[in-house]
């Protein structure tokens, strides 16, 4: 598909990765609806895009802004499925100076649930629905999974969440084929984005210091993978890995 046919929401679009896809969809003359809960951020997009609040943990609010998106568009071909938050922490740890057994809040571990998988889910559910109601094709889904997927010490909400979106790509791709829709998914490694920038520094280190190519990434590597998703009209129910050869 080229860009410029394109009629795409970016969920959580309002900073990194995500406000750096909807600008350069716009800039390659798609159309673009990008909703978020930060609204301050969504202000700062370039004049043209459309933009919204959304808070995809809410079910009335997703199919409130598909269908506002829908209408704001003159229709709906795309999804980019970004939208995510982090709640890091050990699933149980032992406190060195006090001996106290801890363990990951409820609160923490369904808070990332939530918006990174479940809220995922409903946007790919809600914009497929859309677009087999109305009859258009093609139509494209990239999900934003995450090389954390294959397991890292201290995500375990997140690695869930990841994994899931990324093996739900396969079955998303098999299950809307008939609906002339493909689903790719992208998973980033280390980006500077503000949600890596809030890292405790040593462990940003030693993860910066474990990529081949010797840096981290920036949200316009992951573009590129993005827009090949949406390009290359035989990729569908894959996953490709923009991680510097980073291996978890």
């Amino acid at each position: 598909m080229e860009l410029r046919d394109l009629k795409v929401i970016v969920t959580g679009g309002a900073q990194g990765m995500g406000a750096h896809f909807a600008r350069r969809l716009h800039e390659a003359g798609a159309q673009v609806a990008v909703g978020d809960v930060n609204e301050a951020g969504l202000a700062e997009l370039p004049q043209g895009v459309h933009r919204r609040r959304l808070d995809v943990t809410s079910p009335e609010d997703a199919r409130a802004f598909v269908a506002w998106a829908a209408g704001a568009m003159g229709g709906l071909n795309g999804l980019v499925n970004n939208a995510g938050i982090i709640r890091d922490g050990l699933l149980v740890k032992k406190d060195r100076a006090s001996g106290e057994v801890q363990t990951l809040s409820d609160a923490d571990f369904d808070a990332v649930i939530a918006v990174n998988l479940t809220g995922a889910t409903r946007m790919v559910r809600e914009v497929a629905a859309w677009m087999a109601r109305a009859g258009a094709r093609p139509g494209v889904v990239v999900n934003i999974s995450s090389i954390a997927r294959h397991g890292n010490r201290g995500q375990s909400s997140y690695v869930a969440a990841k994994a899931a979106l990324a093996a739900n790509t396969v079955t998303w791709a098999r299950e809307f084929a008939p609906l002339g829709i493909r689903v790719g998914a992208v998973a980033p490694g280390m980006i500077e984005t503000p949600m890596t920038q809030g890292m405790n520094q040593k462990a940003r280190d030693a993860l910066v210091a474990a990529v081949p190519v010797g840096r981290v990434g920036v949200p316009e590597d992951v573009w590129r993978a993005v827009r090949f998703v949406f390009e290359c009209d035989y990729f569908d129910g894959r996953c490709v890995d923009v991680d510097g050869g980073l291996s978890m």
